[in-house]
């Protein structure tokens, strides 16, 4: 390996620690502005002192990176990238193929998403009183808005990752080009669903609320511990399948990680898209 790309690698991560503390930094001084006050003066200390614990663990960070980059040009590289998956369909379980009961599982994820989105439907269409659904309807707003800037903040981080990504796999490791396209294709899918599902439970909680609390004015307790528990539920659930989901559809869905791919993956792809 190149010594001089880890120290590319080591100070773009170095570059979004420094990013993200900058935020932290920033958002803290504009509340200050916001509320009119200072505060104590131990609490106009804790921002250096914080700003130096941070740098302190950016460089353990650094270093951590440099001698973890440092043993892997000693040994075979490890990660996911790298991990050797046998046939599946070469394995039985209970007289099961592995594919098929693999496939099993995908109908079982497709389910546990049917059954969150069921459960978001009764809750939207349950009684509610129209301040309440107001207020309910208010906190989703700026919880949107929040998970906007918040998504925005994710794709800056990405950019940094993905500049990693295609450093470390792309040069370092010497992966082909579309390979590498596809590790930052996945990235992304995790984001996005890990994204869609905190919108989700957001979402899914302001009904909750404003159902639940509707329901105590009907002065029965089985409601309010109901509805909030269908919540839960639905969004546990959902978590689980969107995670499974992924996870099969790789384990499932492999081909490009095979032997034929590894050996050209040009000749590969032509393969699989030139007609029959």
């Amino acid at each position: 390996m190149d010594i001089s790309l880890i120290c590319v690698i080591s100070t773009l991560s170095l570059s979004l620690v420094l990013f993200s503390i900058h935020r932290a930094v920033k958002s803290h001084s504009g509340k200050q502005k916001v509320s009119g006050t200072t505060g104590p003066r131990f609490l106009a200390l804790s921002v250096p002192v914080r700003r130096l614990a941070s740098f302190a663990i950016a460089g353990l960070s650094l270093i951590a990176l440099n001698s973890t980059a440092a043993l892997a040009q000693s040994g075979e590289s490890g990660g996911e990238a790298s991990l050797k998956l046998p046939d599946l369909s070469s394995v039985m379980f209970h007289g099961i193929n592995g594919r098929t009961l693999l496939m099993i599982g995908l109908l079982v994820c497709f389910l546990g998403l049917m059954f969150g989105l069921v459960i978001y439907t009764q809750l939207k269409n349950m009684p509610v009183h129209s301040s309440m659904k107001e207020i309910s309807e208010l906190i989703y707003e700026t919880c949107k808005t929040y998970l906007v800037t918040q998504g925005k903040f994710i794709l800056i981080l990405e950019i940094f990752i993905a500049i990693v990504i295609v450093l470390y796999f792309g040069i370092l490791m010497k992966y082909e080009a579309v390979r590498v396209v596809i590790i930052l294709m996945f990235s992304l899918v995790g984001i996005a669903g890990s994204y869609g599902v905190a919108w989700f439970g957001i979402r899914v909680n302001t009904f909750a609320n404003s159902r639940t609390a509707f329901a105590g004015l009907g002065g029965k307790p089985f409601p309010i511990y109901a509805i909030p528990l269908k919540s839960g539920m639905s969004i546990g659930m959902l978590l689980i399948s969107v995670e499974l989901l992924i996870m099969l559809c790789i384990l499932l869905f492999r081909e490009l990680l095979s032997r034929d791919w590894e050996a050209n993956p040009s000749r590969f792809m032509r393969s699989r898209l030139s007609p029959a």
